[in-house]
């Protein structure tokens, strides 16, 4: 009996499902995507507090705090030997953190081809240190003219500066993109993305950067996008460059800045980002006068609060 009730109760619960009008299907919220956090070297050492120039007493630094992975200022290491180099890559993994990024400076807008085949000849040796590290993508820049006499006086002239003479911007392109176009197959063999940052010289505006990137067409050669290098009406020109960057950078300044303070909107920022699909790592450059330690991790909240919803 218990049976036969069981069997004629389900069978009219179905019958009354069918019979039951059809629901309207509930609309889905537009994705956001949960960004993994990184901070760079950089935002530690920042070129002068020199008891954080040591590449692992960063790591650990960033592990204690939270961080997802660690974006590694080239610039900052004081041996770069190949045990050194696994070293810091054997501590990384063990503290839980991926190497995520490698920050790398060179230059190509010269006339002087040895010193651009110089600097190519450099960029080879950051990829394959970036592929000794297992890190995916490299910040690369386009380099500057150099007639400004020094980055104080680039800074105080808003990063424009004009060509040497005899030279017009047209050259400038040129050179550069020659440069990338030998550079692109080193980078393809590794399995490494370079991300042309909008950092000065041709990088100077979004049009720049992409001239050069979509002059290649390769993979190999995307954008690194820094939300602080444009230092007026950044929010339409970081949306044009969003749909290619491997890696954002994202400035802050507690203390005030060394050389400008930026009030940054990353509420919008974030906003913009997921508009373009971005799902790639946050790395954080604090670029502030406060202690490093506080500030670091009041950015990591801030940037969780914005890229990790």
């Amino acid at each position: 009996m218990q049976r036969r009730h069981f069997l004629t109760t389900a069978a009219a619960t179905c019958a009354g499902l069918a019979s039951a009008p059809a629901q309207p299907a509930a609309s889905t919220p537009q994705a956001k995507h949960r960004h993994r956090i990184g901070v760079s070297t950089y935002s530690f050492w920042g070129f002068g507090r020199n008891e954080w120039r040591p590449i692992e007493k960063c790591l650990e630094a960033a592990a204690d705090l939270g961080f997802d992975g660690v974006e590694i200022l080239q610039r900052q290491w004081e041996d770069r030997s190949p045990a050194v180099l696994r070293a810091a890559k054997r501590r990384a993994f063990t503290l839980g953190l991926d190497l995520m990024g490698y920050s790398t400076h060179q230059g190509f807008v010269s006339p002087d081809e040895a010193k651009r085949q110089k600097n190519i000849d450099e960029t080879i040796g950051y990829l394959e240190e970036a592929y000794q590290l297992g890190i995916p993508t490299i910040r690369v820049n386009s380099g500057t003219w150099g007639t400004r006499k020094d980055f104080d006086d680039l800074m105080a002239h808003r990063g424009a500066e004009e060509p040497l003479p005899g030279h017009t911007v047209e050259d400038a392109f040129r050179w550069v993109t020659d440069a990338y176009a030998k550079l692109i197959p080193e980078a393809e063999k590794r399995g490494i993305i370079m991300g042309l940052e909008n950092h000065w010289g041709l990088g100077r505006t979004p049009e720049g950067v992409l001239r050069v990137v979509d002059a290649l067409k390769s993979p190999w050669l995307q954008v690194t996008l820094d939300t602080g290098n444009f230092l007026e009406d950044p929010y339409d020109r970081l949306a044009q460059l969003a749909p290619q960057t491997v890696l954002l950078q994202t400035k802050t300044y507690q203390g005030g800045g060394v050389w400008y303070t930026l009030d940054l909107d990353y509420a919008r920022i974030a906003r913009i980002m997921n508009e373009a699909d971005y799902r790639g790592y946050v790395s954080l450059e604090f670029e502030g006068k406060a202690p490093a330690l506080p500030a670091i991790g009041e950015s990591l909240a801030m940037l969780r609060q914005h890229f990790s919803v």
